[in-house]
């Protein structure tokens, strides 16, 4: 049989299988190489589980910054009030209190007619130069027509062309189809005393106006005033308040008020109670996806006989694990036991508010002790999760060293130490003017990883180039053996047919 090599080695000479020799041979010499895979696979998996746990980690610093400051903690919401009265919602800046609201008159669109004519395409100047004028705000509109070109329906045309940021003019039939009576409307694009168009006359003829303004308590005077433009006025928490639309959210700091009937209202901004329970929840769930991660990777089941593997974390033993859960650890449950002492409203620790921690270190809500402590004191409640004044560091830490994270205030919030502290193990660094690159120990695990790997896929390859080597050499010899076991039968056969 002829191999790689060119060289037939099939046997004939010797009688050996020299080909299956070689190949087992071959076999046994790749045994090292087989190892060195196994672990090149392993050391892989350990990257790829590294890469897990680092996702994990950061999906959980990710809930803990999104409660780790007030306006995500405090989910708070509209309680009570009449949807008849006003639409009222409450934003991130929202404070828990109760108020009144009573409505006095909505803001309205000022809006005024021109007497009507029977047909809207007919031309209404008898001359060119016969003009519409008035005035919105501080802005005096004259509108100057040709004869040929003065229609209802081209005047509204020319309006809205000149005017159209501030006015809308449009013709309306108020007629009948067969008594027709066509009226150029004009209403102001704002509601309100500062969008009243007043000042309106006309030398146009057959277009009629009565441009009377409207008293001081704006009531029209002039049936052309179809409404007037009128400021929302309403009482709020006792307070008269007026504004030029219905919208009232700037009144109130973070709860938006839209009005939309008259007549009195009460409402409150109070704790949603459900919405916390699940974002504690989230955040719960996301410390737990770390915690089961850890407790996996940490096993290690020895085989039940001598045919079977132990089952084993792909990280078993990793300073990852036990850096991270050490870690959480701190974070959460490392109070300092003078705040327990002091502690007279049960606010300090998590246990205290209704988050317990099981034998596998798996965190649990008990939602009727949370919405307790809601309901007691939210504020100090949110002490405990939230750094409510704020993270300050002393100014003389030197970037991502140990005091470089710690806040030097009194209040530190839970979650957000959780931040800072998970910022140092993915190496973050909170100081974009420093200039250090630091790697946390994820990526400097990965690096450790990844540089076994390059080593041991260097040693394979140097293993194969002798492997090639080693096959050649094994043919060479074979080949000569059955070369030499050739010529010897040869000389074998041609002794006994000469003795013969």
């Amino acid at each position: 049989m002829v191999n790689g090599t060119g060289i037939s080695i099939g046997g004939l000479g010797s009688g050996l299988d020299t080909q299956a020799i070689v190949a087992q041979l071959v076999a046994l010499e790749r045994l090292p190489i087989q190892q060195l895979e196994i672990d090149r696979d392993i050391t892989q998996d350990k990257v790829d589980k590294l890469g897990i746990f680092k996702n994990l980690v950061t999906q959980l610093q990710d809930k803990a910054e999104e409660l780790g400051s007030l306006a995500g903690f405090l989910n708070l919401a509209i309680t009570g009030g009449d949807e008849n009265v006003a639409t009222v919602s409450a934003g991130e800046s929202a404070l828990q209190g109760s108020h009144s609201l009573d409505v006095q008159r909505l803001a309205s669109i000022d809006r005024w007619a021109f007497d009507g004519v029977v047909d809207s395409t007919a031309d209404l100047a008898t001359v060119d130069g016969q003009s519409v004028s008035f005035t919105v705000g501080t802005t005096v509109y004259d509108i100057t027509v040709n004869a040929d070109d003065s229609s209802l329906i081209e005047i509204a045309s020319q309006i809205n062309t000149a005017a159209g940021d501030e006015v809308t003019a449009s013709v309306v039939n108020t007629g009948t189809e067969s008594n027709p009576s066509f009226q150029l409307v004009m209403a102001s694009k704002a509601s309100g005393e500062e969008g009243r168009i007043f000042g309106i006359s006309t030398t146009i003829d057959g277009l009629n106006i009565d441009g009377t303004a409207p008293d001081a308590n704006g009531d029209a005077t002039s049936a052309s005033n179809i409404t007037v433009g009128n400021n929302a006025l309403a009482t709020i928490d006792g307070l008269a308040i007026e504004r030029s639309s219905n919208d009232f959210s700037d009144v109130i700091d973070g709860v938006n008020i839209d009005l939309v009937g008259l007549g009195a209202s009460t409402f409150g901004v109070e704790p949603d109670k459900e919405a916390m329970r699940d974002s504690m929840n989230e955040f719960l769930s996301a410390y737990n996806d770390v915690i089961s991660f850890i407790g996996e990777q940490n096993t290690f089941v020895p085989a039940a006989n001598d045919d079977e593997d132990p089952e084993v974390g792909a990280l078993f033993g990793d300073t990852s694990l036990r850096t991270v859960k050490q870690t959480l650890t701190n974070s959460l449950f490392n109070i300092p036991i003078a705040d327990v002492i002091s502690d007279v409203n049960g606010y300090s620790t998590l246990s205290l508010v209704g988050i317990t921690q099981d034998s596998d270190g798996k965190l649990t809500l008990d939602n009727t002790k949370f919405d307790a402590k809601i309901s007691e004191d939210i504020g100090l409640l949110a002490d405990l999760f939230v750094d409510t004044d704020g993270f300050i560091r002393d100014p003389n830490a030197v970037g991502n060293t140990a005091e470089y994270f710690v806040d030097t205030t009194e209040d530190s919030g839970l979650l957000n130490t959780l931040v800072r502290n998970i910022d140092q193990l993915v190496g973050r660094l909170d100081d974009g003017d420093s200039g250090i690159n630091v790697q946390g120990i994820f990526d400097l695990r990965k690096s450790t990883f990844e540089d076994k790997i390059k080593r041991i896929g260097n040693r394979i390859q140097a293993k194969e180039t002798a492997l090639v080597a080693f096959r050649e050499d094994l043919v060479m010899r074979y080949a000569r053996l059955e070369s030499l076991m050739g010529g010897l039968n040869a000389q074998g056969m041609a002794l006994t047919a000469a003795l013969g």
